[in-house]
């Protein structure tokens, strides 16, 4: 669809049948929006990563083994989150994407509080339960709202920065969860009612308590915005039935069957990288834990955050050279870059060489995150974007999770059977699927200009 620079388009819901709003895209307003939602991405991911600086301390209070403590870590959160995942894409697409954000937030902040409340190991995987469940909103709802308030050439950027803010999240949660738990003990004196916790669950409870506050701002500064028509035979102007949804992806699965998986070999390295990698390095080449983390961390959040960010000015580059294609060819080479970083791990010969290794892997696979996203929300009629955004983040975590970290354990185990051969487990898992990511992405490429064919997307 030919981009213009203010469209007014009749809303579909009651709100804006009574409420004509003109919606000007790529404006202040825009990036006002943008960054309020990708403050909302950062803080789902803080509340998220919490749980993983207060392990002892859990275990201790609970009487429970590491084994119980990663179920709450993986399965709670990680089975909630799959399976609400596709509820949020298909409400994301007919009803108000920023009341679902809202009560979103207001959930999962609710849920963090009451992980600090919760006694027992019951309680405690409830409640992790209930923000994984509550989380994945986040995904679907913004990567539709930003679709509507970006144009086709804009969206890339703005995606790619909505994006950056799991990278700031996971960063600043070191940070903060540091800062929240030395502030624990101070506030006792100050409420009675935290006298019977202990200074983990306190954590909690003043990390999941101001995220209401970004829900009030969300609430009364961002409208739900009108949804914008397509001359395509899949009208904009009303929700798609769940038959409608399934044909049209089924019709078009060269394109979004392509990307989904290749989405998901591409999560299985980013998953891969955090997990197994400290330890390949402390096993192998003797680094400290402290000086393992410090190093790691900051390498994510820098050049994590400049990747993700430099992937749609890289794409405008083929644009420039005529490729209509550019989001998705950026994407490709990006992992083809991927893929050599990852064979290099195991062989560096220090410590040195693995960092270096590590970030230019860590900027490899940051870079295509957000303008593959922006690929499939440009390519897909608006009433849809809520399904297609929730498919790509669920098969994303569901491959992620469920192949990559495990499949570098079993390696180790059943092949090598040494515990110090866990770089080459990790070298050979992470470069076999980042070559998988690279064939995929390239392959898609004439089915994605078809579909900006059939969108009439003009990317100049």
């Amino acid at each position: 669809m030919s981009d213009t620079s203010q469209t007014t388009v009749p809303e579909s819901t009651a709100d804006a049948c009574r409420q004509s709003r003109t919606l000007v895209r790529d404006s202040a307003r825009s990036w006002y929006v943008l960054g309020v939602l990708t403050l909302s991405y950062a803080l789902a991911y803080i509340d998220r990563q919490l749980l993983n600086l207060l392990v002892d301390p859990i275990r201790r209070t609970l009487v429970i083994s590491d084994t119980e403590l990663s179920l709450i870590q993986g399965m709670a959160f990680v089975s909630a989150y799959l399976m609400a995942a596709p509820l949020f894409g298909r409400l994301v697409d007919i009803t108000n994407r920023r009341n679902i954000l809202v009560a979103g937030i207001c959930l999962w902040c609710a849920c963090t509080a009451l992980c600090g409340w919760a006694d027992t190991y019951v309680g405690l995987f409830a409640a992790r339960f209930g923000v994984g469940a509550s989380e994945a909103c986040v995904f679907p709802v913004c990567c539709s709202l930003i679709s509507e308030h970006f144009s086709p050439r804009a969206a890339p950027r703005a995606l790619s920065i909505f994006t950056a803010g799991q990278w700031i999240g996971a960063g600043f949660s070191l940070v903060a969860g540091g800062f929240v738990v030395s502030l624990a003990d101070s506030v006792r004196p100050a409420f009675p009612m935290f006298n019977a916790l202990a200074t983990w669950q306190i954590a909690f409870v003043l990390v999941g308590l101001p995220g209401l506050l970004l829900a009030a701002v969300l609430l009364l500064s961002v409208h739900e915005p009108v949804r914008r028509t397509t001359p395509a035979a899949y009208s904009d102007d009303r929700p798609f039935s769940l038959r409608e949804s399934a044909s049209f992806i089924w019709e078009r699965r060269g394109f979004y069957g392509r990307v989904y998986i290749g989405v998901g070999m591409l999560a299985i390295v980013t998953l891969a990288m955090p997990a197994w990698l400290p330890s390949y390095l402390m096993r192998s080449h003797g680094v400290s834990p402290a000086l393992v983390g410090y190093r790691l961390g900051l390498l994510a959040v820098i050049l994590g955050t400049t990747g993700v960010l430099l992937g749609p000015w890289v794409a405008r580059i083929f644009e420039r050279k005529g490729h209509r294609d550019a989001a998705l060819r950026t994407a490709g080479f990006s992992m083809v870059g991927m893929f050599f970083f990852c064979v290099a791990l195991p062989f560096a010969p220090s410590a040195r060489g693995v960092f270096i290794a590590a970030a230019g892997a860590i900027f490899c696979f940051s870079l295509p995150i957000g303008i593959i996203a922006a690929a499939t929300q440009l390519s897909t009629p608006s009433r849809l974007r809520g399904v297609v955004a929730s498919l790509h983040t669920f098969l994303a975590q569901s491959i992620g999770f469920g192949i990559g970290p495990t499949a570098i354990a079993l390696i180790t185990d059943k092949v090598f059977g040494d515990p110090r051969m866990v770089g080459y487990s990790l070298g050979i898992v992470s470069s076999i699927a980042s070559a998988i990511a690279a064939w995929l992405i390239f392959t898609a490429l004439p089915h994605y200009r078809r579909m900006l064919d059939e969108r009439h997307i003009d990317l100049k």
